[in-house]
């Protein structure tokens, strides 16, 4: 057993390090007052063919694993980039999974290779309004009429949807009241974001002001028998081949973040001089950080090992959970910490670490809340009764 990265691994970590070079912290900081997808920022990565790293090489791809993914996921985050940067092209990484399993030859030359080649972007839609992560209870229809569906209802929360090309949908074509199981009965469908027929209204909210959320209003879209990947009713099932690997880079992506605000409020605990000597050398601040620092590197740990197992086929489920738990709760702490060393200035957006503390909200809520993560544990590794 050893924990050093590969020679690829650390030629990847460097490689995506150096892009990230160019765009510096008043780049971000710009992008957190003003808005607006990072194009260029999403070029570049697209340019150099990171945007299909998990990709199969057949589609444009460069086939590699969850582990390297997550290895790239961390370093754009710690850059400075944080979950903006990562989330310009998170989708990108993974998000496709289901049509890389379930999908036709020509659904996934179609679909897999504009996204791993950076032509297009997507979407992913799923939460609705009033089910929250009950997923089985999606009431968004989607009725089969002759070659095509058409699609009428509701979704929210829907990250890049404002710049997307094309959406991944899950929807339900057979009602609720009619399927032997709650999971039953929700088709998956990948295809053109029409905004004709898509209705989208960006939702205000307190971070990440660059990577747009919104709420989808469907008025009879319609969509292609083509575009429906694999069996109809399906769809439950097929998505659930994505969330391990989502939830590994997005704890990665937590990691990323917390060791930055760690960097940035070691160096400030350095050069701030109070009552004549540096705030770092109290143990009041260096405390807080040592601790910090000590509970990232475990989470990162966690990471890797889900990633690990996932990547060598082996039941990731508990793995991942865990480390989306660990990485969301670290990073969270982290950025606190960072925000509290700076004193009055961590209040100050020319410091970086409030955008940073207001930034990893996401990886702490999304995709499934810390008590959701630990529910799973309770249940599938302890053995406890369900909760919920």
């Amino acid at each position: 057993m050893h924990f050093d990265y590969t020679e690829e691994q650390t030629a990847i970590r460097d490689a995506i390090a150096k892009i990230c070079s160019g765009f510096d912290d008043a780049y971000w900081l710009k992008r957190d007052r003003e808005g607006g997808f990072p194009h260029d920022f999403y070029d570049a990565l697209a340019r150099e063919g990171w945007l299909g790293i998990c990709t199969a090489e057949a589609y444009g791809g460069a086939g590699l694993g969850i582990t390297e993914a997550a290895i790239m996921m961390r370093t754009i985050a710690e850059s400075g980039a944080g979950m903006t940067g990562a989330s310009a092209v998170h989708i990108n990484i993974f998000g496709l999974n289901p049509v890389a399993v379930y999908g036709t030859e020509e659904q996934k030359d179609r679909m897999l290779r504009p996204m791993a080649e950076g032509r297009e972007k997507a979407c992913f839609a799923v939460t609705e309004p009033n089910t929250g992560l009950n997923t089985t209870q999606l009431k968004l229809k989607a009725e089969k009429r002759d070659d095509r569906y058409v699609v009428n209802g509701q979704k929210i929360w829907i990250s890049t949807a404002q710049v997307a090309d094309n959406i991944l949908l899950l929807a339900r074509t057979t009602p609720l009241d009619e399927v032997k199981k709650a999971t039953h009965g929700l088709s998956l469908f990948y295809t053109r974001l029409n905004r004709e027929q898509i209705r989208v209204r960006e939702i205000d909210k307190m971070g990440r002001k660059a990577i747009d959320s919104n709420e989808l209003f469907f008025e009879n879209f319609e969509i292609p028998q083509a575009d429906l990947i694999g069996e109809e009713g399906r769809g439950f099932e097929y998505i659930l081949h994505g969330m391990n690997p989502e939830r590994v880079l997005i704890a990665a992506e937590a990691v990323g973040l917390g060791m930055v605000a760690i960097q940035r409020a070691t160096r400030y605990a350095k050069e701030r001089v109070v009552f004549n000597r540096p705030i770092g050398q109290n143990q009041g601040i260096q405390h807080p950080l040592a601790k910090c620092w000590a509970e990232l590197e475990a989470a990162w740990l966690m990471v890797m090992s889900a990633a690990w197992q996932y990547d060598n086929g082996k039941p990731a489920g508990a793995a991942a959970n865990a480390a989306k738990y660990l990485a969301g709760e670290a990073g969270f702490h982290a950025c606190e910490t960072a925000v509290m060393t700076h004193g009055g200035f961590g209040y100050a957006k020319e410091y970086h670490v409030e955008r940073y503390l207001r930034e990893v909200m996401i990886p702490r809520i999304a995709p499934i809340s810390p008590q959701l993560a630990l529910s799973f544990i309770g249940e599938k590794v302890l053995g406890l009764p369900k909760s919920y």
